[in-house]
């Protein structure tokens, strides 16, 4: 359950600058800042290439697992964990379209067109929706599309009680927990194609790639196969991914904005999380917890965005979370954009 996308934008493109030594508690202007990270968007096309090949093998070999595997249990293991590599792969994807891995390379094109039809993520409708999102994110007005809507206290009082229903829906865990119907299936496939069907087209044919594969398997008496080789890891890929958006935008430290006042580099320092993980949960998202270092410039390769904040100092301080369960819950409390106190709230009912 995603807003409609209306349009691509970039994030800016800006000279290099050198890193230099910064006073902590004080931040470069939004240009220098913006250029003191562009000598991380250094690609090495061979470690990019053995990051993509060596992620596709241990996600085969996982698929494989559950599908083959004895026992229930271990099939059940194999699935979770390809759940997790699927993230991975995503993020991949992710970096891909952004330009930071790969660039301009035909095959990684073919490689992430054909799963993201088979996750069902269009690349059109990622695309356009993504590049959205990194322009306007943290905007009070307009930052819904492509993320998950934010409304302040004010604006809540004034909205109807179907616009109400519909806002709490869309913030809602469940939400998350059934995102591969209601994000994914729903949000990046149908509506997009319902609206623009000639520019969306890759919106039907994932849907039916995804549907006449499930369908054969099925079909063929292989619902063990379907069940644990796609819709397991499909699910646990897109629950995990669409919390993982949430919580890097709404966190008690983050930031909103009006239009007046936002900045480019205030949206990715004040209001885009750090998520604390460990190496292997790293591993399995690719880095996408520094996703302030990314918000300041999603050029830089996903294995570069841990060097990109050791080398910034404003990088260095940024507003965190993490998997831990207390942290999920005050996430999942925040609602609400309170100007007066300059911070998320909770429902005032």
């Amino acid at each position: 359950m995603t807003p409609e996308p209306h349009g691509s934008v970039e994030a800016p493109v800006v000279p290099a600058a050198p890193v230099t030594n910064v006073t902590l508690g004080t931040r470069r202007p939004e240009k220098e800042l913006l250029g003191a990270t562009r000598p991380f968007i250094a690609e090495s096309t061979a470690r990019s290439w053995a990051y993509v090949g060596s992620t596709i093998l241990v996600l085969a070999a996982l698929v494989a697992g559950a599908v083959l595997a004895p026992w229930v249990a271990l099939k059940l293991v194999f699935s979770v964990l390809a759940g997790l590599t699927v993230v991975r792969m995503f993020c991949l994807f992710h970096d891909f379209y952004h330009g930071a891995l790969l660039r301009q390379s035909t095959l990684a094109d073919g490689l992430f067109t054909l799963f993201g039809f088979a996750i069902l993520v269009p690349p059109s409708v990622w695309k356009e929706t993504h590049n959205y999102h990194h322009a306007h994110t943290a905007k009070i007005v307009g930052s819904h599309i492509g993320s998950y809507p934010v409304v302040t206290v004010a604006m809540w009082k004034t909205m109807s009680g179907t616009q109400k229903t519909l806002y709490r829906l869309a913030r809602h865990p469940l939400n998350m927990f059934f995102a591969l119907f209601t994000v994914f299936f729903i949000g990046m496939c149908i509506r997009p194609f319902a609206r623009a069907p000639k520019k969306h087209l890759g919106g039907l044919l994932a849907i039916v790639m995804v549907a006449a594969g499930s369908a054969a398997l099925i079909g063929t008496g292989h619902v063990d196969a379907w069940v644990f080789g796609w819709l397991i890891p499909a699910w646990v890929a897109t629950m995990a991914g669409a919390y993982l958006f949430y919580a890097q935008h709404n966190f008690p430290d983050a930031l909103i904005a009006d239009r007046q006042s936002w900045t480019f580099a205030n949206a990715a320092l004040d209001s885009s999380s750090y998520f604390k993980m460990s190496p292997v949960m790293h591993w399995f998202t690719a880095n996408i917890g520094y996703h302030h270092v990314h918000h300041l410039n999603a050029a830089i390769p996903f294995y570069r965005l841990p060097e990109a904040m050791a080398g910034v100092p404003e990088l260095q301080h940024p507003g965190e979370t993490s998997w831990a369960p207390s942290e999920i819950m005050k996430n999942f409390r925040l609602k609400l954009w309170d100007t007066e106190q300059n911070t998320m709230v909770g429902y005032p009912d």
